[in-house]
């Protein structure tokens, strides 16, 4: 920074010496005939990136480390971020910033040229990127963030608005942004369709997904401040010509994916990955698995690859057999490995230690040796390992009708709406909506004649408890885990246990402050740290070292008294 002083203060020295036309020469010489003026540029080209980027961000969380913590995946290979929670004690959050800053500059332009469809779209997309800061972190910049380059500014380290003031302001934002989308699509001065990736341009689902975001938000209030929460949800459930909400999956919150280069394609894609490491990784976790084909859920074969080959071990195979076979399985072609108990032995396993289902075997969390985890022949990182589950081949793909970042969908307002009428909160019938939700998961993932079937099980038909909706709606959650993290801290469901080799031996509830901040606003992080409570587990880990406030067990405003989720 002294340096760049420096410069200004000796190019302004230097100015001074030349005449005024000579000035004005310069000052056009300095003019980019080719750069963008931020007085004069049309806000949907800086729109289109406020979207696409905040797609990125919910896809790299909920397809990635979040899924390794609500075990949807686990890594058998480099997995200390995804299966142990080892993130070092920081988790940087300036691509959210970053998503802001560019949001905001959208606003202030379209609020100057009286754009409202982009000033509502704008408070949507500002709400939902402040709200999951807040999820994630607990307090953070709010009020007097994004002002680094206004002049005057006072707020060069800004203070930390509370958890609970941030959420506050997230739903004041929605309201305002469901009354700026009330309008028919025609009567608008100014249109957003060859830049939105999520709608097309179309407000009424707009109006729709400002709403439901509201609802995702009173529901998590909902331990805390449950008065605030049953009137929000009473009055958007009360009064739908007002408060449209999302409620089909047509309707849902996606964005597709170019899959022209590395950084607009599915994260897991080969295309741009010469030794496919991401796709190769990252396998089914058990936990999932079981959950799945418990259920006998359609969505697994959509999700996942069955075995490449299965294991069978057999008291009667002689002595030492270990070989691969051909066999058929419920019809179809598969490969199977036959083991003679003896083999198992001198690994130091028995039956119990490994799984023979002949379609889906997920990892379990956190183990150690995860490579050779079911007889795995190879010991290396990233192995080919055949006989567990591997990801279905459609996420090898740069792009696809199923490879969509899930901001908020029909099925997860249903599942809000199901448990607030298990509160006894006037938002309809908990059965319908909790059948509807399912019936909107299988529908977006193709699956819709699937649904009678499904939802006719014993352990499936609606059973009035909320560790089933929370269940269901975890299932639903598949490529879009961070939801499901707040749920399981807010509810304690699904019942997931921290893994043998994880860094603690419950789940992390928050992430940790970014060590940038810590180094360059410790004022004001001190005092954010303080609002923590610590809990049993805040001194695990890399923890010890941060006093154990910064911890990512220790409890937020959120979670704070209310018992959940350990």
């Amino acid at each position: 920074m002294h340096k760049i002083k420096r410069v200004i203060i000796l190019g302004g020295m230097l100015f001074g010496i030349f005449s005024s036309s000579c000035r004005k020469h310069l000052e056009q010489l300095n003019q980019n005939p080719n750069g963008a003026n931020p007085a004069t540029t049309n806000p949907n080209l800086v729109l289109s990136t406020v979207l696409t980027a905040t797609g990125q961000q919910y896809v790299k969380l909920g397809f990635g480390d979040i899924a390794g913590v609500m075990q949807h995946t686990q890594a058998d290979g480099w997995t200390g971020n995804h299966n142990e929670y080892d993130w070092s004690g920081s988790n940087d959050w300036s691509p959210y910033y970053d998503i802001l800053r560019n949001n905001k500059y959208v606003y202030d332009r379209s609020v100057t040229l009286g754009y409202e469809l982009q000033q509502g779209v704008c408070l949507v997309m500002k709400s939902m990127v402040f709200g999951l800061i807040a999820d994630l972190y607990g307090d953070a910049p709010y009020s007097q963030a994004l002002q680094g380059e206004e002049s005057g500014n006072t707020h060069l380290f800004p203070a930390f608005d509370k958890q609970q003031d941030i959420y506050t302001g997230v739903l004041a934002d929605l309201a305002k942004a469901n009354t700026l989308l009330s309008k028919a699509k025609t009567a608008y001065n100014s249109t957003i369709d060859a830049v939105d990736v999520y709608y097309g341009g179309e407000p009424s689902n707009w109006r729709k997904l400002a709403n439901s975001l509201a609802l995702r938000y009173y529901m998590r209030l909902s331990e805390k401040s449950p008065e605030v929460a049953k009137a929000g949800i009473e009055k958007i459930a009360g009064d739908p010509a007002t408060y449209p909400i999302l409620t089909t999956a047509a309707e849902d919150a996606l964005m597709g994916f170019a899959g022209a280069s590395g950084s607009d394609s599915w994260p897991s894609n080969v295309n741009y990955n010469a030794d496919s490491v991401n796709y190769r990784v990252t396998k089914m976790c058990s936990s999932f698995v079981k959950a799945l084909v418990s259920l006998h859920d359609p969505r697994i074969g959509v999700w996942a690859n069955k075995v490449q080959v299965f294991l069978h071990v057999n008291d009667n195979l002689p002595t030492g057999t270990d070989r691969i076979a051909d066999t058929t399985v419920d019809g179809e072609a598969r490969k199977v490995r036959y083991l003679s108990p003896d083999v198992l032995a001198g690994k130091g396993l028995s039956e119990s230690d490994i799984n023979q289902d002949p379609n889906y075997v997920g990892i379990p969390p956190a183990i150690v040796g995860g490579p050779v985890y079911n007889m795995g022949p190879d010991a290396a990182q990233a192995a080919h390992n055949p006989h567990v589950s591997w990801l279905n081949n459609i996420y090898m793909s740069a792009s696809g009708p199923l490879l969509k970042a899930r901001l908020m969908t029909a099925a997860e307002v249903h599942f809000i709406l199901a448990e607030a009428a298990l509160k006894g909160w006037a938002a309809g019938d908990a059965g319908t909506h909790y059948n509807a939700a399912i019936k909107a998961s299988l529908t977006a993932w193709g699956l819709a004649g699937q649904y009678n079937a499904y939802i006719s099980q014993a352990a499936v038909s609606y059973a009035g408890t909320v560790e089933q909706i929370i269940t269901q709606k975890w299932i639903a959650s598949w490529t879009a885990a961070t939801e499901s993290w707040f749920d399981f801290r807010r509810t304690g469901y699904p019942a997931l246990i921290s893994g043998p080799n994880a860094k603690a031996p419950v789940l992390p509830i928050r992430f940790y402050y970014m060590l940038d901040e810590r180094n360059l606003n410790p004022a004001n992080i001190k005092i954010a740290e303080g609002n923590l409570e610590v809990t049993t587990y805040s001194g695990y880990g890399d923890d010890a070292t941060n006093g154990h406030k910064n911890s990512a067990w220790s409890k937020p405003w959120v979670s704070q008294g209310t018992g959940k989720p350990w």
